[in-house]
C-alpha cells in the first residue's frame, strides 16, 4: 500500500494498516505539496525600509517584517478605498502554464497524495485586501461592497479548483485562520451567514472536480467545526488539538471529518516533557483516528519560531509512529 493509498484510506475511513503521516526522514511523508507557480509578469515595485524587509505580492497587497523567518504582516491593503474596487483585477492564479511545474512535480510522486495549494477561502483572501481591522468593520458596514468583493475572490478560487484537477490533484488544501485563543473572530451566526455559502460552493466545485477540501485554520474553531463538516471539508490541519479538547472532538466529530494535527504547538511540546509529549500523541491517535481512519501526523513546520530545539519534535515523530501501526488480524 502506497502513502497515497494510506492518506486516501484515512480521509476517507477506509481503515488503512497505519495511520497517515507527513514527518521527515526516517518516517514516513505520505503527501505532497505544490503551489502556484510565480508570475514572470508580475513586476513589483522595491521598498527601501530602515529596519526588516517590505515587499508587495501580486495581489497588490504591501506587506513588513522585522524578521528574515517570519512571513510578515499586512502593512497597507491593495484596496485602501473602495472606489478602487472597480478598477481592480484579481490576479490570474489560473492561468495554465503557471501549473505546469505543479503538474510534472506530481507526475513523479504518483506513490504520494498530491495537494494543490490555494491563498484561502475568501475570507483569507478579502481581508488582507481591505487589512484586517478594516474588514471586519466592512462586514457590518459595507455589505454590497463586501458581497462582490467576495464574488470576485470566490469565482477565481473556483478556476484554480479547476486548474488542480486538471493537473493531477487529490485534493486541495488552503490556510484560512478564524480563530483567537478563545473564540472566532465573528460569531458563529455572522460566520454562517456571511461565509458559509461560499465555503460550499467551493466545497462542491472541489468534490464535483473528485478532489478532497483540506484546510489549516488556527485559534478556537470548535463552534464552526460542525459546519465545515457539512458543506464538505474533509480534513482540518490545526497545530494546538489541545486548545480545542481532543477528547471532545473525538467524541463529537470523530468519524465524520479527518484531522491533520502535531503535538500542541503552544501547550504541551513547550513542557519539553517526554512523558507527556508521547502521551498526547497517543492521544491524538486514539480519540481522532479509532475510526477506521481520521487522523493524520505532522511535525509543525518551524523550531524556531516555536523556541525548541528539533530533538522536542523528534519525541513526538517517534510517538506517532510507534503508536500508528493499527493490528491487523
Amino acid at each position: 500500500m502506497t502513502g497515497r493509498d494510506v492518506f486516501v484510506g484515512t480521509l476517507e475511513f477506509q481503515h488503512p494498516p497505519r495511520i497517515a503521516m507527513t514527518l521527515p526522514d526516517p518516517y514516513p511523508n505520505d503527501a505532497c505539496g505544490a503551489g502556484v507557480a510565480d508570475d514572470p509578469q508580475f513586476d513589483p515595485p522595491t521598498f527601501d525600509v530602515p529596519v526588516g524587509r517590505q515587499w508587495m505580492d501580486e495581489w497588490g497587497v504591501v506587506w513588513r517584517s522585522l524578521t528574515d523567518f517570519d512571513k510578515g504582516e499586512v502593512h497597507r491593503g491593495a484596496i485602501e478605498d473602495w472606489s478602487q474596487l472597480d478598477d481592480y483585477r484579481v490576479p490570474d492564479l489560473a492561468r495554465p502554464d503557471r501549473y505546469e511545474p505543479a503538474r510534472a512535480r506530481f507526475a513523479e510522486v504518483t506513490d504520494k497524495y498530491r495537494l494543490g495549494s490555494l491563498p484561502g477561502f475568501v475570507f483569507n483572501i478579502a481581508r488582507k485586501l481591505r487589512k484586517l481591522d478594516t474588514y471586519l468593520c466592512d462586514l457590518l458596514a459595507e455589505p454590497k461592497h463586501i458581497a462582490r468583493l467576495h464574488g470576485m475572490i470566490r469565482d477565481k478560487l473556483g478556476e484554480m479548483i479547476d486548474r488542480w484537477a486538471e493537473v493531477g490533484a487529490d485534493g486541495i488544501m488552503f490556510c484560512e485562520d478564524w480563530g483567537t485563543q478563545d473564540r472566532l473572530m465573528i460569531s458563529p451566526a455572522m460566520w454562517r451567514e456571511l461565509f458559509k455559502p461560499d465555503f460550499q460552493i467551493l466545497c462542491d466545485r472541489a468534490h464535483q472536480q473528485g478532489l478532497h477540501v483540506l484546510m489549516h485554520s488556527c485559534g478556537y474553531i470548535y463552534d464552526i467545526i460542525g459546519d465545515l463538516i457539512e458543506v464538505g471539508v474533509n480534513c482540518l490541519q490545526v497545530d494546538q488539538p489541545a486548545l480545542l479538547r481532543i477528547e471532545r472532538l473525538g467524541e463529537h466529530f470523530g468519524g465524520k471529518i479527518s484531522f491533520w494535527c502535531p503535538v500542541d504547538i503552544q501547550k504541551t511540546l513547550q513542557t519539553r516533557d517526554p512523558a507527556q509529549i508521547e502521551a498526547e500523541a497517543k492521544l491524538l491517535i486514539d480519540r481522532l483516528g479509532s475510526y477506521g481512519g481520521g487522523f493524520i501526523a505532522t511535525r509543525y513546520g518551524g523550531d524556531q519560531a516555536l523556541g525548541l530545539d528539533p530533538s522536542v519534535q523528534d519525541i513526538a515523530d517517534q510517538a506517532f509512529y510507534t503508536h500508528g501501526q493499527f493490528k491487523t488480524a
